[in-house]
């Protein structure tokens, strides 16, 4: 991914207002972000731990995209899967994370959802440069980059869904 500005990532959004991108936590850290090894910025509201947003590359333009951390269920932590990357967490390491969707249907309630890293680190975890605290990568006879284009062409098939 290229470097991209407060000012690029805030108008990116596709599935909320101006209004609320505007009001929405920008990482303050955006000049020592890896962007070589990511795919996709993610990041989790350090003042709402229930918000998430995304932002990535599509057919030449940046698209972001609000998300909701679905409630975790009680119980015994279980070891869960990220639809993205396939990494295995124990805990809440993975999370269903929902859109509310772009334009019309959004503003009618209609969300989309998946399961993500609860970091939204997927792009790290890829390429080894993040090691899972409690859980692990499943061994793959995929090399790394057809790895990466899988989880790539699964998040452009999310941010379809948004889009509507």
């Amino acid at each position: 991914m290229r470097p991209v500005t407060e000012r690029e990532i805030r108008a990116s959004f596709v599935n909320c207002s101006k209004g609320e991108a505007n009001r929405l936590a920008v990482p303050r850290d955006l000049t020592t972000s890896p962007w070589h090894d990511l795919d996709f910025l993610g990041w989790r509201d350090p003042a709402a731990p229930d918000r998430a947003y995304l932002v990535t590359e599509s057919a030449d333009e940046l698209v972001g995209i609000t998300l909701r951390r679905a409630t975790p269920p009680t119980g015994t932590p279980r070891s869960n899967l990220c639809s993205l990357c396939l990494t295995t967490h124990s805990g809440g390491g993975v999370s269903l994370l929902t859109a509310r969707k772009a334009g019309r249907e959004g503003k009618q309630g209609n969300s989309v959802g998946s399961y993500f890293c609860t970091d939204l680190a997927c792009s790290l975890y890829l390429r080894g440069k993040k090691k899972v605290a409690s859980g692990e990568r499943i061994r793959e006879s995929l090399t790394t980059e057809e790895q990466i284009e899988r989880a790539v062409t699964k998040l452009a098939g999310f941010l379809a869904k948004v889009r509507g």
